[in-house]
């Protein structure tokens, strides 16, 4: 699950990316996957640890997700939670140190030069999530029920449901290794309530509505 050979730690963040960046067209605007941020022209920052470099870029930005007419930017990360690094640690304190260091890179440049907001999007090869992460997908899911004039519940788990599967994609593919050379894209062109209809898909608790 660690192994960088065949790109497969690559893979899993890819697929997260493209299938947040997908739904996110749904509810906003402006959306894009691996914006480059803005030239820097001599700005200094408080933070050290933040990444100056010209050709810097993130996963995904939308407009008007958080706040309307305000850009966001978010970067995704898949971490194994058995990898030697982390066995010592309370798996909250793993996804907090993960999100910490996205902010400390990313947070203060995009609050200054981009004049927008950073979201870390931190999850776990078992499928779990950091706290930011868990807060926009529930976002998210509130946007797209809206929008689709459905449950907040029914969405929710379909969502979950999605990224689960995305996650198990790419672990089953970490362990078996790939078929083809060739990439070939999944295309999502389901109906959502029969989705989740055909595959017993759970309902959110109420208490997340």
């Amino acid at each position: 699950m660690t192994c960088p050979m065949g790109g497969y730690p690559t893979l899993r963040h890819n697929e997260i990316r493209d299938m947040t960046a997908q739904l996110l067209t749904e509810v906003c605007s402006n959306v894009a996957t691996e914006p480059h941020l803005q030239p820097l022209t001599g700005e200094s920052f408080r933070l050290a640890s933040t990444n100056i470099n010209d050709g810097a870029r993130l996963d995904i930005r939308a407009r008007s997700f958080w706040t309307a007419g305000q850009d966001t930017f978010f970067d995704v990360r898949v971490f194994h939670p058995n990898a030697p690094s982390n066995r010592s640690r309370r798996l909250s304190a793993v996804y907090k140190r993960h999100e910490d260091e996205k902010k400390t890179t990313y947070g203060q440049r995009i609050l200054e030069i981009e004049h927008g907001v950073f979201t870390p999007l931190v999850m776990s090869t078992s499928g779990g999530m950091g706290r930011e992460a868990q807060t926009f997908y529930k976002r998210l899911a509130d946007k797209l029920a809206q929008k689709k004039e459905m449950q907040y519940s029914i969405l929710m788990g379909w969502l979950r449901c999605k990224i689960s599967f995305a996650i198990l994609r790419s672990a089953v593919m970490c362990i078996r290794g790939s078929r083809s050379s060739k990439n070939h894209p999944i295309k999502d062109n389901m109906d959502i309530n029969l989705a989740c209809s055909e595959g017993n898909v759970p309902q959110a608790s109420s208490g997340e509505e």
